[in-house]
């Protein structure tokens, strides 16, 4: 649905991920006037001026008009991903607001938006979120403004897992169980099969030659869970240790902000873990009880806009009710 000027709402909620970027324009009462998508979110690929057009692109599918006659909002609140470290958060920022989206910018890392939207109505802002998608992240903070961060730009920053690292690290035991090099899994019938081969071998070559887009290695992910769920050893082991790997990120976090031993919440989110696989949440409840037993788990699996969206009615100082109404939009 598009809006006129004259009827722009005080907020432009921003969400971009690595595959998908989202828009709301939300009123100060928290009514959603608009929405719209575009593809992923990707500066250290495309550069900031090309990535944030992917943000103008959304605004168009929104019926915004958002450029060259005034602001579009009174406030923009931007999650972004890989605005990992406060230098990118800054150029990000710089280039948004050189389009005159809004009249205020704010640019979070897009874990930030998950956080917000995991907290209960009305609480303080004192919390851990660890978001599972493509990748794996995690931030947390306090009302006082402390905040616990990691780069969580790959391998390089220590980092392990999220939908893309599965799929890797399943092809890879999946092409050493077919040749002998690894141990037996199912997860070398499997895996080609999902993608229409009928070997690990012709699987590899295709990936290898561009024959398979990358962008369908995602379906794979889900297989991994398949298999380990009917108790695969080998497809267990991966999801033994990414939900290890995430309870290590919040009691790192909840540790640097004094938080181990209060009750607080840990939301969590992305696709991984949205989808709640079973195996996945209950090691995750059960290793973090052992490190953090006073933490309440919470699942996001509304839109991460959301987070967005309360973010920029916090920074408007909105009522209750707003956010309210706004929470009840995304449901």
């Amino acid at each position: 649905m598009g809006v006129t000027r004259a009827a722009l709402p005080p907020v432009l909620a921003v969400d971009a991920g690595n595959s998908k970027t989202d828009v709301a324009l939300i009123g100060p009462d928290g009514s959603v006037l608009a929405t719209g998508q575009a593809g992923g979110f990707q500066p250290p690929r495309t550069g900031v001026a090309a990535a944030v057009d992917v943000l103008a692109e959304a605004l168009a599918s929104a019926g915004v008009p958002a450029g060259g006659s005034g602001p579009v909002a009174g406030h923009v609140s931007a999650c972004l991903a890989n605005a990992d470290f406060p230098v990118e958060e800054r150029r990000l920022a710089d280039e948004i607001e050189r389009r005159g989206w809004g009249r205020t910018t704010a640019v979070h890392n897009d874990t930030f938006a998950l956080l917000r939207a995991g907290l209960p109505p009305g609480a303080e802002p004192r919390g851990v979120a660890v978001v599972c998608g493509a990748g794996i992240n995690c931030v947390g903070m306090t009302p006082d403004g402390r905040t616990a961060r990691f780069p969580a730009v790959g391998r390089i920053s220590g980092d392990w897992g999220g939908g893309g690292g599965l799929a890797e690290e399943a092809l890879w035991f999946a092409a050493r169980a077919e040749d002998g090099r690894g141990a037996p899994t199912e997860l070398a019938r499997a895996l080609p099969a999902r993608l229409g081969h009928d070997s690990m071998a012709s699987l590899v070559e295709a990936l290898h030659l561009g024959d398979v887009p990358a962008a369908r290695r995602h379906e794979l992910t889900p297989v991994l869970f398949e298999v380990a769920a009917a108790g695969d050893p080998v497809a267990l082991s991966l999801v033994h240790r990414q939900a290890d790997e995430v309870v290590a990120m919040a009691v790192v976090a909840l540790d640097r902000l004094g938080l181990l031993d209060a009750q607080v919440p840990v939301v969590l989110g992305g696709g991984v873990l949205a989808a709640r696989h079973p195996g996945l949440d209950e090691r995750i409840a059960a290793r973090l009880a052992e490190r953090a037993p006073r933490a309440r788990i919470t699942v996001v699996t509304a839109p991460p806009v959301l987070g967005a969206g309360l973010l920029g009615l916090d920074a408007l100082g909105a009522p209750a009710q707003a956010h309210g109404k706004l929470r009840a939009h995304f449901g």
